[in-house]
């Protein structure tokens, strides 16, 4: 394979970023084969006043692009260029040679943005001021360690809770110097690893306060995932820093927002629209930080973190080798371990971590020893049907199929309010948690809870349930409050959150009016509240649902491990008894599909996904019969096994770092191996077809690697190698593939803000849909009237009409983005 493939590749990302080739129309600004003291450069990028500004050094497809480095900087030298692409046509590095180390990219950057990164990203390197445990205190009470009532050792706790004083603890200064650290040795992308309940949005705000005071930063973008996470991490920020700098929300201040000095928003807020390439300059702000940086760093995503010239910060709570390279909404049943081992190594490769080592880390092992946070002691709890569900047979019912014959269905775990309800497993899924919950200490009431479900239908039949059970238990009490369905249907669920966490959903408790907790007390949801709430007084989390994401279940346990000393919910202290011990010391992770038993024995994390070896035979299997759609038990489904598990400090076997990253390399095939290191793809292809798979048997055996890879598209036999051997990190899903490619249409074609969606769904629908595309082809339109983007096509302008098939004649490749039966 030839470094002419690679080429072609590189030029169209260079005309996709707006740069000029020769032959092209407009200024040309860029050159190749570039002679220099040093040799000739691949291509050499121009400024806008006609300086080298940047050297590209191409390799083909299966050469490391780093196997470049030291022959670009030579030439970089020679050009007195600054910046340097190091590219293979499939995997891009960027490297800043002032700042720091190679990073991979997805895109290349404009002349814009080279320009002004370097003329305004020129930070200082070894600046300092004394940064110790107060950092953050200072700027809340700038002489506070003056004060009598702190030199007074018998007074100082309650100073410091009177004024709200935050002390970084040892950790948190130690995540600050190991940025502060990487700064000096030149590093502009740094990686924290914190788990729940360890205050990464406080270190935050140390390392923000420390960015805007001694680096050149002037403006800061704090990125998060969720609607309620803006809100939370205003609130935060304006706690400790609004004494020195001002925070945001982007979309609430959209005329005004360069008044502050940190921006909060949504991921999504950006990604809409464009927003970020329309609104924004590409030096708005000259630091980024992404929370929960595994989930908010999607391939779109991902665009609006690149497009800002300055430091990047990425905040994660989960372990390391649990994620790798997919978006997580995305993450499917049936194979889960290759899609998160995936999204991780994008994560870590995204900060410059290629080693799997973030800047800084602090487990939550470490959280337990230290005395910061909690295990949880696990209550397994299964029933008679989900004993059975979990078994390796399953479930299985004797069933009457559709034409009257007897038959045998089973169902396995995955299969539980999807295709198999059962009332009954709801109402002592609920009866347990209730008769064994911990209680407030105080109240005596079921202590404050999260309930995780299957769906929002489980979630309204959970919520039902419990609300029953509680007007029976404690009559009067709740009036239907006890339980509260939070989930994105709900109208208001993102109040809802916050106001659980201040204790006031749906009012107070009445039992005692001097005592501060919520009325509800329980939150029953789906996926929100899993990453970055926090609410310290949850005594319990239940998962009335199977789970099948290491990080999910991290994230959902990692509820309830912060500490809580409830003697601060009294409203008036003198009320206060003096016989309770306010303190939580442990919470209840009540598990009813042995999730828990999953991931400490059963779950590979070092699972190598491998080519399928050829059949046996020729013969074909009998087919399965045709599944059951649904089916409703009224079963008596008493509780089978109920048992404690107290989790040592060593911690679950999920939270520990004992398993080494790996890569994942199809080596069973020795000649396979070869013609792919000699580079023929066609022979080993041809091979893999003749020798190793059926004929017969081919578009199973593509299917059967594409469901592994997790890819929703027509994927070629070049992709499968390429990816298996290791030489591309990561195939593109259709929605990935969509989003690029309309991304570039919007570039080329600039449809109006009011159009935007409407465009894109007549894009995405002309690109995948073959129905659609014959409609319009043959101008049937009055066909469009029964097809789901119909009207959106008849709403468009003429041009547009016009302009996006001829686009997508033109420019797209169909067959790569076609929908899998």
């Amino acid at each position: 394979m030839s470094e002419a493939n690679s080429r072609i590749i590189i030029d169209n990302l260079l005309r996709e970023s707006g740069w000029n080739l020769p032959g092209d129309e407009g200024i040309i600004n860029v050159d190749t084969e570039t002679r220099n003291k040093s040799g000739r450069a691949d291509y050499v990028l121009f400024d806008s006043s006609t300086f080298p500004l940047c050297v590209i050094e191409a390799k083909n497809e299966l050469t490391p692009p780093l196997n470049g480095k030291e022959q670009a900087r030579d030439y970089a030298k020679s050009l007195n260029c600054r910046f340097i692409i190091l590219s293979n046509g499939f995997q891009h590095y960027f490297w800043d040679i002032e700042q720091g180390n190679p990073t991979i990219v997805n895109s290349f950057f404009s002349q814009e943005q080279l320009e002004l990164r370097k003329s305004n990203f020129n930070p200082p390197r070894n600046e300092s001021e004394e940064i110790d445990n107060f950092y953050i205190a200072k700027t809340q009470l700038p002489n506070f360690l003056q004060n009598p009532d702190y030199l007074d050792e018998t007074k100082r706790e309650g100073f410091l809770k009177k004024n709200k004083l935050r002390i970084l603890r040892d950790y948190q200064l130690g995540a600050v110097k190991a940025v502060q650290k990487d700064i000096r040795e030149g590093k502009d992308r740094f990686l924290l690893e914190m788990a729940t309940g360890t205050g990464k949005t406080l270190t935050s705000s140390a390392i923000i306060k420390m960015f805007l005071r001694l680096y050149s930063v002037k403006r800061i973008l704090f990125l998060v995932d969720r609607i309620e996470l803006e809100t939370q991490a205003q609130k935060e920020f304006d706690d400790v820093l609004k004494n020195d700098f001002n925070s945001v929300i982007w979309k609430e201040n959209k005329s005004d927002w360069k008044r502050a000095e940190i921006v909060i928003s949504t991921v999504q807020s950006f990604v809409n629209k464009n927003k970020y390439r329309k609104v924004f300059r590409p030096d708005d702000f000259d630091l980024v930080i992404s929370d929960e940086a595994h989930r908010s760093l999607g391939a779109r995503s991902r665009k609006v973190f690149e497009y800002f010239i300055g430091f990047k910060l990425g905040l994660t709570a989960t372990p390391k080798d649990y994620l790798k390279s997919v978006d997580i909404e995305e993450v499917e049943i049936n194979n889960p371990k290759q899609l998160e081992r995936r999204l991780m190594l994008d994560t870590y490769t995204i900060f410059g971590c290629d080693s799997g080592e973030p800047s800084f880390r602090y487990s939550l092992e470490d959280g337990v020893k230290d005395g910061y946070l909690l295990n949880p002691k696990v209550i397994d709890a299964r029933t008679e049907i989900t004993t059975q569900l979990l078994s390796e047979e399953g479930y299985i019912l004797n069933i009457v199929d559709e034409d009257g014959n007897d038959c045998e269905e089973s169902f396995k775990q995955k299969d539980f309010e999807k295709k198999f309800f059962s009332e009954n497993t709801n109402t002592i899924f609920a009866e347990t948690f209730i008769k064994n919950a911990l209680k407030d200490p105080y109240m005596g009431e079921i202590g404050k809870t999260l309930i995780f479900c299957v769906s929002q239908n489980h979630a309204s039949k959970v919520t039902q349930t419990l609300n029953i059970l509680a007007e029976k238990l404690f009559p009067k009490q709740y009036n239907s409050d006890f339980a509260v369905q939070v989930t994105s249907d709900i109208t208001d669920s993102q109040n809802m959150t916050t106001n659980f966490r201040n204790n006031s959903l749906n009012g107070q408790s009445k039992i005692n009016p001097f005592y501060r907790t919520s009325k509800t007390r329980v939150c029953v949801t789906v996926g929100m509240m899993t990453t970055g709430y926090d609410c310290t007084d949850i005594l319990n989390i239940c998962m009335m649902r199977p789970v099948y994401s290491p990080s999910e279940f991290i994230q959902m346990k990692g509820r309830g491990t912060r500490k809580c000393d409830f003697s601060e919910y009294w409203i008036s202290k003198s009320e206060i008894p003096d016989d309770t011990d306010a303190n939580k010391k442990q919470f209840l992770l009540f598990d009813f599909f042995g999730n828990y038993e999953y991931f400490e024995k059963e779950f590979d994390y070092d699972e190598v996904i491998k080519l399928p070896s050829k059949p046996s035979n020729g013969t074909n299997p009998t087919p399965p019969p045709p599944p059951i759609e649904e089916v409703i038990s009224t079963i008596p489904d008493p509780i089978a096994e109920i048992k404690e598990i107290l989790i040592s400090n060593k911690g679950m076997k999920i939270d520990r770092d004992l398993y080494p990253s790996f890569k994942r390399k199809v080596t069973e095939n020795e000649l396979i191996r070869e013609l792919v290191q000699r580079k023929n793809f066609n022979e080993a292809e041809k091979y893999l077809y003749e020798k190793v798979i059926d004929k017969a048997d081919e578009y199973f055996f593509l299917e059967k690697l594409r469901k592994s890879l997790g890819i929703d598209r027509k994927i070629s036999m070049k992709e499968i190698l390429l990816h298996a051997f290791d030489h591309i990190q990561h195939i593109p899903s259709q929605r990935e593939c969509l989003d690029e490619e309309f991304d570039k249409f919007d570039k080329a074609l600039k449809p109006d803000d009011s159009i935007y969606s409407i465009a894109k769904e007549v894009f995405e629908a002309y690109t995948t849909d073959e129905e659609f595309r014959d409609i319009i082809e043959s101008k049937r339109y009055a066909e469009l009237g029964v097809h789901p983007s119909g009207e959106a096509f008849k709403t468009l302008p003429i041009e547009l009409k016009q302009g996006i098939p001829n686009y997508i004649k033109e420019n797209v490749d169909l067959e790569r983005l076609a929908n899998v039966g």
